[in-house]
């Protein structure tokens, strides 16, 4: 048996520009904010707490709400939760455009971070569950990873130059965009699958614990960028995060309706995947903070300046759609995943030298290699972090995978931050805290290598069945 065709209509091409654009919003949405984060101090008279708080808002709740907003797009519909959070990211981003206080960016910043743990995991389980299994879906997924990734770099840019213009350009740009994807979606977006019938079931236990758990492991790894914070406070949060989530595995085992199957846990590929997710990130975020300090803090760069040298960061945006289905079908989805990890742990080593009269040219291989490091993890992750999961559980699927790629980003900026500090002031202390995303790499690569060697043949003969990856996850 042949497998589908990767050859998509006009109709499915608009309903993946549909799901990359949503995807790259909410990257941009977040690059932005972080470049103008200086102007927004300075017009509104922020204390340095405030303005950490402003961006730890949005951190906590995307992380806290992510699980719960996968399930509820596989119990109340994908169509209907992308949509309907889509609307509520347009407004709570504009809101925090006309802000004229700190606590009014605390709220906006909370509420667009609450709608893009329910949209966005909503949005993939489209992908995973409307697109035909095989060439078509992954090169989907892989399209879509490399414009997620994409956002996060080109946002950069354009955040500076938005933000040369007034820091509240930085909310209303997405605000535009949100209308634009939100009136193609409404066109264009058909429900996959009916939506389960188990409202008279929920499990609100499940969901409160779940949710309380990750809104608490979230703030503790936000507080660790301050490591001289009250650490018994920081330690009791930890230690209340942790209760709850096995209060929550212990409401799932005995839940009639469970919130989360712990049987999808199961499946080392997912576990390996996830994980994978996690270092992606968290070493990607933890470098691109670091680089950002070293330009324009130590090196006097302006933030259009700053934009345009990280530019190369985003280069998986061209690469991944082309090549990495190509290299995916020839080599198999772990082998490049572990190839992009490996070229992220080069690209950091090659950063580890930088001082005062380090010229960018010599920064260029490492701005190469991470961006092709993303073209060839970002999107193969996504396929194994989803591949094997019953159409059921696609959104829950999504709900963890982006959970490990949110959690990566903070645990990895918080690392590095506190690394930075211990390690003292100036170039010392950037390259002490450059070792983190580089040895998330390596850690990385590690694990990705050891799911090779633990590799088991496919079900298919050798004739039919395509080469699979060996982080995919195995159904339960």
């Amino acid at each position: 048996m042949s497998r589908p065709p990767a050859r998509m209509d006009g109709r499915t091409w608009g309903v993946l520009l549909v799901l990359c654009g949503a995807i790259f919003l909410e990257g941009i949405d977040i690059a932005m904010l972080n470049v103008a984060l200086p102007s927004i101090r300075a017009d509104l008279d922020l204390s340095t707490g405030m303005l950490s708080g402003v961006v730890s808002a949005y951190v906590l709740g995307y992380g806290g709400f992510m699980l719960l907003g996968g399930r509820a797009a596989d119990l109340l519909g994908r169509r209907r939760m992308f949509l309907l959070w889509l609307s509520v990211f347009l407004v709570f981003s504009g809101l925090g455009g006309f802000a004229t206080e700190g606590w009014t960016l605390l709220i906006a910043r909370f509420v667009t971070g609450v709608a893009a743990a329910f949209m966005t995991p909503a949005g993939l389980s489209l992908i995973t569950t409307g697109f035909a299994a095989g060439p078509q879906r992954e090169r989907a997924l892989i399209i879509y990873g490399a414009t997620g990734a994409g956002g996060f770099s080109l946002g950069l840019v354009i955040g500076g130059l938005l933000t040369a213009i007034d820091w509240r350009w930085v909310f209303f740009a997405p605000v535009a965009l949100a209308l634009v994807i939100l009136i193609a979606a409404a066109l264009l977006l058909e429900d996959t699958g009916t939506p389960a019938r188990t409202v008279r079931r929920f499990d609100l236990a499940g969901a409160a614990s779940v949710t309380g758990a990750m809104l608490l492991l979230v703030y503790g790894v936000v507080r660790l960028e301050h490591p001289t914070r009250d650490p018994l406070l920081t330690a009791a949060v930890f230690a209340g995060g942790l209760a709850l989530l096995a209060a929550f595995t212990a409401i799932e085992r005995r839940a009639a309706a469970p919130l989360v199957r712990l049987g999808i846990l199961r499946s080392g590929g997912l576990v390996r995947a996830n994980i994978g997710a996690l270092l992606l990130t968290g070493a990607f975020f933890g470098f691109q903070f670091l680089a950002t300090l070293y330009l324009q803090e130590l090196r006097g760069w302006t933030t259009v300046e700053t934009g345009l040298a990280l530019l190369l960061l985003g280069i998986d945006v061209v690469l991944a759609p082309t090549i990495t289905p190509r290299l995916v079908r020839r080599y198999g989805v772990a082998k490049v995943i572990l190839g992009g990890f490996a070229m992220a742990a080069a690209g950091y080593a090659l950063f580890l030298p930088v001082g005062p009269d380090t010229v960018y040219a010599a920064m260029l291989p490492t701005m190469l290699l991470i961006g092709l490091s993303f073209a060839l993890a970002y999107g193969p992750v996504t396929i194994a972090a989803t591949d094997g999961v019953e159409a059921r559980e696609q959104g829950l699927a999504g709900g963890l995978l982006n959970t490990s790629f949110q959690f990566g980003a903070a645990f990895g900026i918080s690392a590095v931050t506190a690394v930075s500090v211990a390690a003292g002031s100036g170039y010392d202390a950037i390259r002490t805290a450059l070792l983190v995303p580089l040895t998330a790499a390596v850690l990385a690569a590690a694990i990705t290598a050891t799911g090779l060697r633990s590799r088991t043949a496919p079900a298919e003969t050798p004739a039919e069945a395509p080469e699979e990856m060996t982080v995919t996850a195995q159904r339960p």
